[in-house]
C-alpha cells in the first residue's frame, strides 16, 4: 500500500466507528478499512453506504456481483476481484461464468460477450458495466435491453452498484491496496 496501514496508535478513531466496521466485516479489518480509517468522515460514510450497496438492495446479488467483477477486471483492481469473485460464486454464479468474463475482458471488452456459460442477462449486465466503466456513456440499445429485465428500482440499484465499485476500484488502484496476507 502506498500509505502506511492505519492503526489506532497512528491515528485514533472513535471506538464506535471501528466497532461498526468490525461488525460489518465479521470481526476483522481488511486492508481497505485500514486505508479508509485515516479519515473518520470517509470511513464512517463508506461503512454505511457500502453496507447498503452490499447487503440491503433487493436487486439480484449475483448480477450485482457480476457487474462488480466486471469493473474490477476492467480497472485492474485485483483486490476488488479477489474479494468479489467468491461473493459472485456464493450468490449462485459459476466458475465457468467467471472464466468467460475474464476471457471477454482480455479479448474485447467493448465487444459482445458470447460465451455459452453466460446467459442473455449476464451478457447484458457485463456490457452495461463495461460501458459504464470504459466509456461512462451507456448506449441506448444496452439500456433499453436492461429495461426489459429490470424495473426502475432494479435499474437504479444495478447502476449504483456498478458506479460504486468503479469508485472503489479507483481508490484501491491509486493507493495500491493489496490483498490481505
Amino acid at each position: 500500500m502506498r500509505i502506511p496501514e492505519w492503526t489506532t496508535e497512528r491515528k485514533p478513531q472513535p471506538a464506535e466507528l471501528v466497532q461498526a466496521i468490525l461488525a460489518r466485516r465479521g470481526g476483522t479489518l481488511i486492508n481497505l478499512d485500514k486505508a479508509l480509517l485515516w479519515s473518520e468522515p470517509l470511513a464512517r460514510g463508506w461503512n454505511t453506504y457500502l453496507k447498503a450497496v452490499r447487503s440491503e438492495l433487493p436487486t439480484s446479488l449475483r448480477l450485482r456481483e457480476l457487474g462488480i467483477c466486471t469493473v474490477a477486471l476492467l480497472t485492474g483492481a485485483k483486490y476488488e476481484y479477489h474479494h468479489h469473485a467468491p461473493d459472485f460464486l456464493a450468490a449462485g454464479g459459476t466458475q465457468a461464468q467467471l472464466d468467460a468474463l475474464n476471457a471477454f475482458v482480455r479479448v474485447d471488452p467493448r465487444g459482445l460477450p458470447n460465451d455459452p456459460a453466460l446467459n442473455e442477462l449476464d451478457r447484458l449486465v457485463i456490457r452495461y458495466a463495461a460501458q459504464m466503466t470504459l466509456d461512462v456513456q451507456v448506449s441506448d440499445d444496452v439500456f433499453d435491453a436492461l429495461r426489459q429485465h429490470f424495473d426502475e428500482t432494479g435499474l437504479v440499484e444495478l447502476t449504483c452498484a456498478i458506479a460504486t465499485y468503479n469508485m472503489v476500484a479507483r481508490f484501491l488502484v491509486a493507493l495500491q491496496v493489496s490483498t490481505e496476507k
